[in-house]
């Protein structure tokens, strides 16, 4: 198993890999790398990970477990790896070598460099698509005449338009 410079990988758990199909191999004790967040993220995070824990363990009766994996962006990365590192390779090694992730929100850093890290790791990742699924649940009130029928996948392409971080002075 790959070593890092400040990520500690899990003792237990295996990477998801992607099988020649492109469908996703995912053992039963996937490591999952997440990135804190700031600002709330600091605050959601932890509960997030409580949340998607116990669904896991209801879902499996224990069979199945998540070993979560920090990886750093933002404001704890500048703590970690030095003050002007708000995206460090090494975190985005993690993230292309375990291929599913999850981030809390992150700062937008003030100065020259980036510009977004959002726009940052979409970039870098060649995440082009931001999928949406829209689905009823029962028992929860509507404006829908017929809410049952609701049942759709939004899928919004994040390359272009606000998402590139092209940026431009005012009348220019």
């Amino acid at each position: 198993m790959t070593s890092y410079q400040h990520i500690q990988v899990p003792a237990e758990g295996q990477k998801i890999t992607v099988n020649a199909d492109m469908s996703l191999n995912v053992p039963d004790q996937p490591i999952i790398p997440f990135i804190e967040g700031d600002g709330t993220g600091r605050d959601i995070t932890p509960v997030m990970i409580k949340v998607v824990d116990a669904a896991v363990a209801k879902a499996y009766g224990g069979k199945k477990k998540i070993h979560w994996m920090e990886v750093y962006a933002g404001e704890k990365s500048t703590k970690v790896y030095g003050p002007d590192v708000w995206l460090p390779e090494e975190t985005l090694q993690v993230l292309r070598e375990y291929v599913v992730s999850i981030k809390g929100p992150l700062t937008t850093p003030v100065g020259g460099g980036i510009r977004s890290l959002n726009v940052a790791l979409r970039q870098e990742l060649d995440l082009y698509v931001c999928l949406r699924p829209v689905q009823y649940f029962k028992g929860v009130p509507s404006p829908l005449k017929e809410p049952e029928k609701t049942n759709m996948v939004i899928f919004r392409e994040n390359s272009e338009d606000i998402y590139a971080g092209i940026e431009f002075e005012a009348e220019s």
